[in-house]
């Protein structure tokens, strides 16, 4: 089986969040230094802005969109590194996140409402329309796959082809571009994911509250 470059550069990053997680943790303190404070720092602004989509589950949803959002913003940084290719300029890894984005929703609607009152909000307001609601799924995840994929590729051959033309003597915009735009891309892309899981829980909680409200 042909192990290709984006293999070992998706496998490198996982080794590197798993050495560096490790690392930060294993020593906790009550009263943190640099690097404690640092990983302190980023877990409470991605469980905020959590919070701020979906209050109710944010402790729910931040084992899976905050290691999404860490995953993809190192990923997005490879590129910079002379000789390698982030991983997501491949749409293969593109894709297999969008899945993972696409199965994570189910997981946590079912997980929270039920297996029979999640999918019976296919069918509403009309059975008509799960043929839409299935499109919708569909469409969304490949857009999902193919945004953040031409995003990142198309930055790679942009830096690629001004190192080309300009030669070594603007390194530093061309780099500077580059971190911003693959954490940009890195907060969109978990923005999105975000918000794909949080829309579905929030629609059955509504119409939860309605059917209350009816009975009442």
């Amino acid at each position: 089986m042909h192990i290709s470059e984006t293999v070992i550069t998706t496998w490198s990053v996982m080794a590197f969040l798993f050495l560096a997680s490790w690392l930060t943790t294993r020593r906790m303190q009550q009263s943190p230094g640099p690097w404690q404070t640092a990983l302190e720092g980023v877990v409470s602004a991605i469980e905020d802005t959590i919070s701020a989509v979906a209050p109710q589950y944010a402790n729910r949803l931040l084992p899976f969109v905050g290691t999404l959002w860490l995953f993809l913003a190192v990923a997005n940084l490879v590129g910079i590194l002379p000789g390698l290719h982030g991983p997501t300029a491949d749409l293969s890894t593109t894709a297999a996140l969008a899945v993972l984005v696409f199965l994570s929703v189910h997981w946590y609607g079912i997980r929270i409402h039920g297996l029979r009152a999640y999918l019976r909000h296919y069918l509403e307001p009309n059975p008509i329309m799960l043929p839409f609601h299935i499109i919708s799924e569909i469409s969304r995840t490949v857009a999902l796959a193919v945004r953040l994929f031409g995003n990142i590729f198309s930055l790679e051959m942009a830096a690629l082809l001004v190192l080309l033309v300009a030669g070594f003597l603007v390194p530093v915009p061309v780099l500077m571009l580059h971190i911003v735009e693959a954490l940009v891309q890195a907060y969109i892309f978990g923005m999105l994911a975000l918000i794909y899981i949080a829309g579905g829980i929030e629609i059955l909680e509504l119409k939860s509250r309605e059917e209350g409200n009816t009975h009442a």
